[in-house]
């Protein structure tokens, strides 16, 4: 293990496909890669605690640099004490930049070298992000991990746009390993982007990875392009990864895409898709997707899913859920979204299970056919 705050060993590898079986050592814990990481934006994951999340096993959950900057600002969070302690997590936490907020929920951004000019997409008030201020609002959040700002064009850019964009991230990215200096509470991870255009993305993964980062994410992907584009970029970029460092796909959570990134090298995703879709009544089981506002589950009396053994599989019916979302009680999206985390973190546990045994396209052959994902509506999960 090294001495610097996040390091990854490599234990294994699937002699099937390259899958990684791994350990990220941060300053708040080891924890088993392939690992996907619970979204808790506003240094919460929304509808369950801290202790729920430990019980579903939970190890690194992400919180989001942009809303914590809005609100309550990172120097109240680093008088409590950072993260950790302001939402009594101690655990690994990353922070991403704020950079994708930026560019998704802010009018009038403009894109100069020193850093972002945006509208607060709360008050319409004026910003400016830089590479230097990510830097400096995550270091006064105090996560384990943090990211270098990037900028985030959308996947079908021109592939103009997209050269000088990337050629503008890298800069950045220097920038913020200036301003991180020598952090030994923090490891900041680089961000590869180049949308969909193989010699960019290439190019792009030369320039970050000449960077001694601590790890390397994988950004512009799950933006909406088909999921074969997506599997596409992972199948030519993972393997110019370093095998000595982290490898993280960012906004990834549908079962499918995760198996598929674990296939393709990845070790750390993250996602907001189980616990949106839970407070739409949406739950993840292991013969599929479940809604359980549907009218046909009005009287059964059987668990979302009866392989489960979560929480809410343990004691609740699909019956009594359903009533608790047409009686608009918010008992309901807590069990869809305990239910939906602990789908989602088990399934790692599962994959981890698979890369060891050297059996994970058989694993993944299984799950797609008992989940309902054949080839056509794979596309679209």
């Amino acid at each position: 293990m090294s001495n610097k705050p996040i390091s990854y060993t490599l234990t294994k590898t699937d002699k099937q496909t390259g899958a990684r079986l791994g350990e990220l050592h941060t300053p708040h814990g080891t924890f088993q890669t392939p690992m996907f990481m619970p979204v808790g934006t506003q240094a919460t994951v929304k509808a369950v605690s801290p202790e729920e999340l430990k019980q579903m096993g939970a190890g690194v959950i992400l919180s989001n640099t942009y809303h914590l900057w809005l609100r309550p600002g990172p120097d109240i969070v680093a008088e409590a004490g950072g993260l950790h302690r302001f939402m009594n997590w101690d655990q690994g936490i990353l922070t991403d930049s704020g950079g994708y907020q930026v560019f998704s929920l802010s009018d009038n951004r403009h894109i100069v070298e020193e850093g972002v000019h945006f509208r607060n997409h709360l008050n319409g008030s004026k910003m400016f992000l830089s590479p230097e201020k990510a830097i400096e609002i995550q270091t006064k959040l105090g996560a384990d991990i943090i990211m270098s700002l990037d900028e985030c064009p959308p996947f079908d850019e021109t592939h103009d746009y997209m050269a000088k964009s990337i050629a503008r991230t890298t800069r950045w990215a220097e920038r913020g390993l200036i301003a991180h200096g020598d952090n030994p509470k923090q490891g900041l991870f680089g961000i590869l982007q180049g949308g969909g255009y193989k010699d960019l993305r290439i190019q792009h993964a030369h320039d970050m990875l000449s960077l001694d980062f601590s790890g390397y994410s994988i950004g512009g992907l799950s933006v909406g392009e088909p999921k074969e584009k997506m599997y596409e970029v992972l199948n030519y970029l993972t393997p110019l990864m370093p095998s000595h460092k982290p490898r993280y796909l960012m906004g990834v959570g549908s079962p499918d895409a995760l198996i598929e990134g674990v296939i393709n090298g990845i070790d750390m995703f993250d996602c907001v898709l189980p616990t949106r879709i839970a407070r739409n009544g949406t739950c993840m089981t292991s013969s599929g997707r479940l809604v359980v506002k549907n009218a046909k589950y009005e009287r059964d009396f059987a668990p979302i899913d009866a392989e489960c053994d979560c929480y809410t599989c343990k004691n609740y019916s699909r019956a009594y859920v359903r009533h608790l979302f047409k009686a608009d009680e918010t008992f309901g999206l807590r069990l869809t979204t305990i239910h939906n985390l602990h789908f989602l973190l088990h399934l790692m546990e599962q994959i981890r299970e698979a890369i060891k045994n050297d059996c994970l396209l058989d694993f993944k052959e299984e799950f797609y056919e008992k989940y309902g994902l054949n080839a056509e509506n794979a596309k679209n999960f």
